[in-house]
Parts: C-alpha cells; structure tokens; sequence
C-alpha cells in the first residue's frame, strides 16, 4: 500500500517536471517571436510569466525534498527525485534566459531592424527550442541512448550561433548608430546559446537517471 502511494507521488512529481518544461517551452518560443517581431506586449508576457515558471521550480523543490525526507527512496527512485530536483534548476534558468531576451527587446528603441538578422535568430531560436523539447521527451521516455544523441546537437547551435554573431559585430562595424541597439543582439545570442547548454545539461540528467553515471556531454 506505501509503495503503491510512493509510486503516485513519483508519477506526480514526473508530470510536474514535464509541465514545467512545456511551459519554459512556450516561454523561449514567445520571447524569440516578440524579439523578431518587435512585439513589445508579447516581450512583457514572457517577463510576467517568469513568476510562475518560478513557482513551479520552488514546488517540485519542496515535493523532492519532502519525498527524500519522509519516504526514504531506495537508490533507483532516489535517482528519479535527485534528476527532477536537479533538472528543474536547469529548465528555471531557461526561463531566466527567456526573459532576458524579452527584456532586451525592452531596451531597442527604434523600430529599424538589423536586415537579415530577425530570420536567423528565429531559425536559431526554432532549433534551440527543438533540442529542448527533445531533451525533454528524452526525459519522459527514459531514453539516455536519445539524451546522448540530442546533446550533441549542442555544438550546432554553437556554429549558428557564432555565424550570426559576426553577421551583427560586422553590421555594427559599418553603422555605429547601430551600436548600441547591436549589444542587444548579440545579448540575445547569448541567451539563446545558454538556453542549448542547459537543454544538454536536461539531457546528461537523463543519462544519470537510467546509469547513475555523472556525466559531461
């Protein structure tokens, strides 16, 4: 009877953290269309949801520790708790980032894009968003040997990333009034280059889950 109440909480604790994750989800791929649309209100809703996607990581933190205090897990679940404990700081952070795309979109005052741009930071924003949700299925399916594969990716959006970075620093080169408005751009790279990296980290969470093994991808 303990063990099947256990089991309930593990399921509990399993569709919160994938809750979580749809909904950081839905935060990077609001704050990437408000930067390319030059959507002011778009870029406050992702700042004002930046709240709840907090609220979320204080629960599943609270629940985790409850579960390690009270149910004294055997090693396998223990695992399943430490992965969702530790993986929902990453998906927190990941919000984070998303909020600071939509923040440096606050700070562009002109209505003048910088041509050729927008499109590239929505293909890198879409494959970003890709690996995340990918690592994020990895996790619901327990698929480590997927998780391996997915963080790889990883090095992809390094490239994409480094490219368009040099398409901006050469287009602030050649219009200094566009310097500041530049800064912007490249923070947003920033962001979304972070956001990958802690995608990886969800997926070398996975890797633990199944082996126990602490890994670097």
């Amino acid at each position: 009877m303990l063990r099947t109440q256990f089991d309930e909480e593990l399921n509990k604790l399993h569709n919160q953290f994938y809750a979580m994750g749809t909904q950081v989800s839905a935060q990077l791929n609001k704050a990437v269309r408000a930067f390319v649309s030059r959507d002011h209100d778009l870029a406050e809703e992702v700042i004002e949801g930046d709240q709840e996607i907090n609220a979320l990581e204080v629960k599943l933190e609270i629940k985790s520790f409850e579960m390690i205090a009270l149910q004294q897990p055997v090693s396998s679940d223990l695992r399943t708790i430490i992965t969702v404990l530790k993986a929902s700081s990453d998906l927190e952070r990941v919000g984070d980032h998303a909020v600071g795309i939509a923040r440096a979109l606050q700070n562009i005052s002109t209505d003048e894009p910088l041509i050729g741009v927008e499109s590239d930071i929505s293909k890198l924003g879409e494959k970003v968003k890709i690996i995340l949700d990918a690592s994020l299925n990895a996790y619901i399916q327990r698929d480590d040997k997927r998780a391996r594969e997915i963080a790889k990716l990883d090095k992809e959006i390094d490239k994409m990333d480094d490219d368009i970075q040099k398409s901006v620093l050469a287009f602030m080169q050649e219009n200094y009034d566009s310097v500041e408005m530049g800064k912007d751009y490249l923070m947003t790279l920033m962001h979304l280059e972070r956001i990958g990296d802690f995608a990886k980290n969800v997926c070398e969470w996975v890797v633990y889950l199944q082996s126990g093994e602490l890994i670097e991808l």
